[in-house]
């Protein structure tokens, strides 16, 4: 992927910016002043709103220690969504169903699953893998090397964060990810600290610092957060058939 220069003008929707060999499938719709980079391919049924940006190359600052090689195409399957503003980088891939909100940003080699919802201004970091109809709420921050599994609720404005050392680590450190067990429920403006995990089912109240992983099928609250309750097996949620 070479870059802007090789963006040219197209007459498939109003102000669309098309890279070389990118694949648009059948039945897609295209909103206005999209800018689509080279090799994207965009599957059928999906929906492209306005403003969106999708296939760039990240730009990395010269001490970032996030790989350089090259990156495949951003692949959209079918009946994805990406709203209005919203920025999708190379190498990521949207499954099927899934939807990124307004303003979202997502980065390179990030999977979201079938299904799941990216909110409003969420940022998503490289690598992250998000299962199956899972929902990331409005204002979520998921730093790389989070992993989502599959019908995972995660509030507004949660941040789950890789880095103890803030950014005082030497290079080459690997960076521990926040994981999110099967079926959890993470409130409002939750703070997770690198490395933690929660557990299938549990839960995690609204402004919750977690400091330590936590038990399947545990809720916990506070700063820092501790054991209130088991979850009673009526609030456990309910994989979908």
């Amino acid at each position: 992927m070479k870059g802007v220069s090789e963006l040219k003008p197209s007459d498939v929707a109003p102000g669309l910016m098309l890279g070389p060999n990118v694949e648009i499938g059948q039945s897609v719709q295209i909103g206005a002043h999209v800018t689509i980079h080279a090799g994207t391919v965009i599957g059928d049924g999906c929906t492209v709103q306005d403003g969106a940006v999708l296939g760039k190359s990240p730009v990395l600052g010269k001490r970032s220690t996030a790989p350089r090689d090259p990156l495949p195409p951003l692949r959209l399957e079918a009946g994805a969504a990406i709203c209005a503003g919203a920025i999708v980088l190379a190498g990521a891939v949207i499954r099927e169903g899934a939807v990124i909100g307004d303003h979202a940003f997502v980065r390179e080699r990030a999977d979201i699953g079938p299904q799941s919802v990216i909110g409003h201004g969420c940022a998503v970091g490289r690598g992250v893998r998000v299962g199956g109809r899972s929902k990331i709420q409005s204002g979520g921050v998921l730093a790389p090397g989070a992993v989502v599994e599959d019908e995972v609720f995660i509030g507004p404005s949660v941040a789950a964060t890789n880095d103890t050392t803030m950014g005082r680590h030497d290079p080459g450190v690997e960076l521990p990810g926040v994981t999110f067990r099967r079926g959890c429920r993470v409130g409002a403006g939750v703070v997770l600290l690198p490395g933690v995990e929660i557990g299938a089912e549990a839960v995690v109240g609204a402004g919750a610092v977690v400091t330590r992983s936590v038990d399947a099928g545990t809720l916990v609250m506070g700063v820092p957060a501790r054991v209130i309750k088991q979850v009673a097996e009526p609030e456990s949620p309910q994989p979908s058939p």
